[in-house]
């Protein structure tokens, strides 16, 4: 079968996204766990449907894609069945692989907290109120998305969860971050340490006074006992 051309206006069209990862092996038929990133399974996730893989350079995989030939779900765990997947063994070689899909551009997500890339770089990143930085790109790991924040001062890493990003606002340009202390700067010192160093540094300082009057005292005491010339 000949492979179809894709024009550059087809291409421009298109963007990868993240709808899942592959946890670990379930069973022994090839079964494998999913975490899903969309609230709509039933239109991703379905028999025939093709992933591309985000592994590692050194996997298998690496450079492939995977199609789906079924989802179940286990104890309300989602599991997929994969085409070339027929046991445990393989499915362990796609362990926390993620899988990405192509989509339009120009199709809009209806699913709460869900936003292409494209949609997110750029955007201006506020914090109590003040600009500190824009998003600059996004990095897909494993365990979570990070942002990274261009700021006047070089780029951070900004864990790209609820707790830490509570408000995505692309329609007027803008992200709410609410970061831990230490974060996004160098944490003070605590105030405790600094007593505790400045007791250090007093103690060190009268241990070296007394050493040293020591040492006059007995320059003193030699001085006095050394015969005299007469």
């Amino acid at each position: 079968m000949n492979d179809a051309t894709v024009d550059d206006s087809e291409k421009d069209r298109t963007q990868q996204l993240r709808v899942g990862r592959l946890t670990k092996a379930h069973g022994l038929k090839g079964a494998i766990k999913l975490e899903l990133f969309t609230d709509d399974p039933g239109r991703r996730f379905v028999p025939g449907a093709v992933f591309t893989l985000q592994v590692p350079t050194g996997s298998a995989w690496h450079g492939k894609t995977i199609e789906l030939v079924e989802l179940r779900w286990y104890n309300q765990h989602a599991v997929g069945f994969f085409k070339d997947v027929p046991d445990r063994s393989t499915a362990e070689t796609l362990a926390k692989a993620i899988l990405w899909i192509d989509a339009d551009v120009a199709e809009q997500s209806d699913e709460e907290d869900a936003w292409y890339d494209h949609q997110l770089v750029g955007l201006a990143v506020m914090r109590d109120g003040v600009r500190i930085g824009t998003i600059g790109r996004l990095e897909h790991m494993p365990a979570q998305d990070l942002l990274i924040v261009k700021t006047p001062t070089g780029d951070v890493m900004i864990p790209f969860v609820k707790a830490i990003v509570p408000s995505v606002d692309v329609k007027n340009g803008l992200v709410t971050i609410t970061p831990p202390p230490g974060l996004l700067e160098e944490l003070p010192e605590d105030p405790a340490d600094a007593e505790s160093a400045d007791s250090h540094a007093a103690e060190a300082d009268a241990d070296a006074d007394a050493e040293a009057d020591a040492v006059t005292d007995s320059e003193t005491d030699a001085a006095a006992s050394a015969p005299t010339a007469s």
